[in-house]
């Protein structure tokens, strides 16, 4: 039998779920996330060593970080004559919609961007071959810039990559690292933006990712760990830490996306199969949709303003209301809570770290929702009083508000930008969060969950068994996954039935190659196909699902996803096939929720650990229980807590928790 390790490195905790399918167990652990190297706290994670793990999957936000913080490599583009600003220019728009300026900077300044004579036609003709000693002079004189990646980057590679494949061999041959990116390896599309932006970041991403990914695998290697090493892609499947470290733009999102294909697996197993997500970390509020068991995915995102990641992906909206988020006051007097997190180090004020601004976390402490003698994960006892002083000193004084107060008010803003993050992900794109399930996760998510039910009027909420490592089981049970496009660009009945198919199955076998590289079991391999089209003369494409590879199979799917989309069908229009999309999906074996279930013989009575005094708007007597210690069918009513070593569960007045058969808590209002 196999043992696999699940850890999510996050921006306050490394998350670790550990899962021996021999004997059914299940081990869960939380430690502080290591700055600057984060291998080290993955490392102090698994504990005991790696000796006899199979397979090791992990969710990382490093990839996030860098991009946000703007801490990447210093990258050198090479591109065609007059597209060196293609970069800066993006699609013309602007940081703040009514805003008269807007200040862009891209992750790779002007004079680091060359241009050499090369011209391909958007129909594949090469009409000026690349001039290699001129893309041979260019290398070397970003090398000697100080450059340490390279994008290349030619404006329709997409349709034809010889100019381009001759100008990356000729920076590969001068190049000292292989921190060479081509932007029709990478992105293989219709859109030279898009295609630029992606490449450009996966260059700017690939030194330090591959060398964290290499430095995790060495040690590894050297604790004994023999088995497989993956890492999750920002779509919820998984990839080789290999294909990783040369495609890092594809983990952008790699630990929320995790989260997400839990939270849709124990939702729909749990009979919620629509739910809504929301991942409380220690820096970031992270919301998801899922409808009929299947997380939303998009075509692309914005990791931030004109960083623009064209891959297929979950969808996923991240705004600043995590824990270590520090609460501050403007000039106008006004409650802000984050963008900046305290994060591990220093981490909130109760951490006694030497941070003295008060977070989220803080305001949880001292209004009790927080046990400070019992934190989650390995940390020492928690300093109430100086999450205290900080919430005084920085909202309570400047504001006229006692410390409760104060720490009330915290937390009513954080919950404020919680609902709207929750309602731009659900009512925003057209649905009714009345007809959907909460899912909160998180080390933080559980002690909002009761808010969110009431800000966002959603009817319910399914707190998971282990909602503080909820992301590190996703990693767990994701399946293998390798996405691959290539635009086509042409009507529909002037498609090539057979070139279709053979393009298929090129992007078959690439795919199924990826897929075997990693030497683990599968359930079974899939093959998805789709097609991104349009009608001739429109700019925005839908993805039509297809199944067989006939024009007259191919019209009808169009028709049924187009009206599906906007209830009308345009007639007379011409159909076109702008892209080709194929996924080879690995089926993992099924994650059997039922390990995770209470065990036998547990009681109500068994769990009670005591009272403790809560300030719910006024102070409280709330009932205190060991979480994991809960029968099924317990019904608990609020005021409550539910303690457990990954989270707290905050059960206000008017609510009660229910344990179902897999151990999850279902909040109702009562």
């Amino acid at each position: 039998m196999t043992r696999i390790a699940g850890v999510d490195v996050g921006g306050t905790f490394t998350d670790v779920f550990l899962l021996d399918e021999g004997t059914g167990r299940a081990t869960v652990r939380k430690v502080p996330t290591s700055r600057p190297d984060q291998s080290e706290g993955f490392l102090a994670g698994l504990g005991d060593g790696v000796d006899g793990l199979t397979t090791i999957v992990h969710g990382t936000t490093a990839g996030t970080n860098a991009l946000l913080e703007r801490k990447g490599a210093r990258v050198g583009v090479i591109t065609t004559q007059g597209f060196r600003d293609v970069l800066e220019m993006r699609r013309r728009d602007r940081p703040r919609t009514w805003g008269l300026r807007g200040i862009f900077v891209p992750v790779v300044a002007r004079p680091d961007r060359l241009e050499v004579p090369e011209r391909t036609l958007a129909d594949g003709t090469v009409e000026v071959p690349v001039d290699v000693a001129a893309v041979g002079t260019a290398a070397r004189a970003l090398l000697d810039a100080g450059c340490t990646a390279c994008a290349v980057l030619f404006v329709n590679a997409y349709a034809e990559p010889s100019n381009e494949a001759a100008a990356v061999a000729a920076v590969r041959a001068v190049w000292p690292n292989p921190h060479v990116a081509a932007s029709h390896e990478i992105l293989p599309e219709i859109r030279e933006f898009e295609r630029f932006s992606t490449t450009a970041l996966n260059a700017y991403l690939q030194p330090e990712l591959s060398a964290y990914l290499e430095r995790l695998s060495g040690a590894l290697t050297a604790g004994g760990f023999g088995g497989e090493f993956l890492v999750v892609q920002s779509n919820g499947g998984v990839m080789s830490a290999a294909d990783a470290g040369r495609l890092p733009v594809r983990t952008a999102l790699s630990g929320p996306a995790a989260g997400v294909i839990a939270a849709a697996h124990i939702a729909t197993e749990a009979g919620y199969p629509d739910v809504i997500t929301g991942d409380v970390g220690g820096t970031s509020f992270d919301v998801s949709l899922v409808k009929d068991g299947v997380a939303a995915q998009a075509a692309q995102t914005s990791i931030d303003f004109g960083l623009v990641i064209r891959a297929p992906m979950t969808e996923i909206a991240t705004i600043g209301a995590g824990g270590g988020s520090i609460a501050w006051v403007d000039r106008g007097g006004l409650l802000n809570i984050g963008p900046e997190s305290a994060g591990s180090t220093p981490g909130p004020a109760a951490y006694g770290r030497g941070n003295d601004r008060p977070t989220v976390t803080d305001a949880n402490v001292v209004l009790g929702r927080i046990d400070a003698d019992t934190p989650i994960g390995d940390l020492p006892r928690l300093d109430a009083d100086a999450a205290g002083r900080a919430i005084d000193a920085h909202v309570g004084t400047p504001l006229g508000l006692s410390r409760e107060d104060a720490a009330e008010a915290i937390l009513t803003v954080a919950n404020a930008r919680m609902a709207g993050a929750l309602r731009l992900m659900s009512i925003e794109r057209g649905h009714d969060p009345t007809r959907f399930a909460y899912m909160p996760f998180g080390g933080g998510g559980a002690l909002h969950a009761c808010a969110m039910l009431r800000e966002v009027g959603i009817g319910r909420a399914v707190v998971p068994r282990h909602p503080g490592v909820t992301s590190a089981l996703g990693c767990v049970i994701a399946d293998m996954r390798a996405d691959q496009v290539q635009t086509l660009n042409v009507a529909l009945d002037r498609l090539d039935e057979g070139d279709l198919a053979a393009r298929v199955e090129v992007q078959r076998s690439v795919g199924q190659a990826r897929l075997d590289a990693a030497r683990i079991p599968f359930d079974g391999v899939d093959l998805l196909v789709e097609l991104d089209m349009a009608y001739a003369g429109q700019t925005h494409t839908v993805a039509v699902p297809v199944f067989v590879l006939t024009r007259a199979a191919i019209a009808d799917a169009f028709d049924m996803t187009y009206r599906a989309t906007f209830d009308r069908l345009l007639p007379g229009g011409v159909r076109r096939v702008m892209n080709l999309r194929t996924t080879v999906l690995g089926r993992r074996p099924r994650f059997d929720l039922s390990l995770l279930a209470p065990v036998p013989g547990a009681s109500l009575d068994g769990a009670a650990k005591g009272t403790r005094r809560v300030h719910l708007g006024g102070w409280h007597d709330a009932a205190v229980l060991d979480r994991l210690a809960l029968p099924v069918d317990a019904v608990v009513p609020g005021p409550a807590i539910l303690e457990q070593p990954d989270t707290t569960i905050l059960v206000e007045p008017g609510f009660a928790a229910r344990i179902d058969r897999f151990g999850n808590a279902i909040l109702e209002r009562t």
